[in-house]
């Protein structure tokens, strides 16, 4: 039987190094962690609402956990929102702000912003599910009232930029009411838009929100 010299003495730096540490996550990782988890859990399809029992739960940590985080369950929703707003339009600015081609007309480059546009944000649902219940509300019809609010800015916003999109085609299409015409269509356009993403949303993700995307557009802005 070994003495309790062997016993007592400490393990070898190789020894040691078979022992599983447990890293602690670096500032700001832990966040970033919930929130993805969240998002995860939202691409569930027939799920009703995410507690933060059942969060906790899929992170193994408890729930005090996330609070030392997130001060509610709205600021982690709050945290989703602010991800789809700055991912979206970065997007947008990049395609607004692009130069048009040499045989481009001015007319010509913003309607093909628009139609961009519109088609970015369906490309952006798709890859990403559980945002789109979020975009849509149906991930916000029981929480903070203000996060469905945040929510209908954003789409008040993604339409003021298809009408600036859309203003220059309008205009030099003669149009007796430019501003009036282009706001028309901004708003068939966020309309349309909207209404792809709820079916995508409500059909379990079965149902494409691209589908037949470009003939579907080019009927919209001709």
């Amino acid at each position: 039987m070994p003495n309790d010299e062997a016993q007592s003495k400490p393990l070898s730096q190789e020894a040691a190094q078979l022992v599983p540490v447990r890293k602690r996550p670096k500032p700001g990782e832990r966040r970033v962690q919930i929130l993805q988890t969240l998002a995860s859990m939202l691409q569930q399809p027939g799920l009703e609402r995410i507690t933060t029992a059942a969060l906790a739960s899929k992170l193994s940590v408890s729930e005090a956990a996330l609070y030392r985080h997130f001060a509610s369950k709205a600021q982690m929703f709050e945290g989703l929102i602010d991800f789809i707003e700055q991912t979206v339009f970065a997007l947008v600015n990049q395609i607004t702000q692009a130069e048009p081609g040499p045989l481009e007309s001015g007319a010509a480059q913003g309607a093909y912003q628009a139609q961009r546009v519109v088609a970015m944000v369906i490309h952006f649902a798709e890859k990403n599910p559980g945002m789109t219940r979020v975009m849509v509300g149906d991930a916000l019809v029981h929480e903070n009232e203000r996060l469905q609010q945040r929510m209908n800015q954003f789409f008040d916003k993604l339409e003021a930029s298809l009408r600036q999109c859309l203003r220059g085609p309008v205009m030099q299409a003669n149009s007796a009411t430019p501003t009036l015409d282009a706001q028309v269509k901004a708003s068939a356009l966020t309309a349309f838009l909207l209404g792809r993403l709820q079916r995508f949303a409500r059909s379990g993700y079965k149902r494409m929100p691209s589908e037949h995307l470009e003939a579907s557009l080019a009927l919209w802005l001709s």
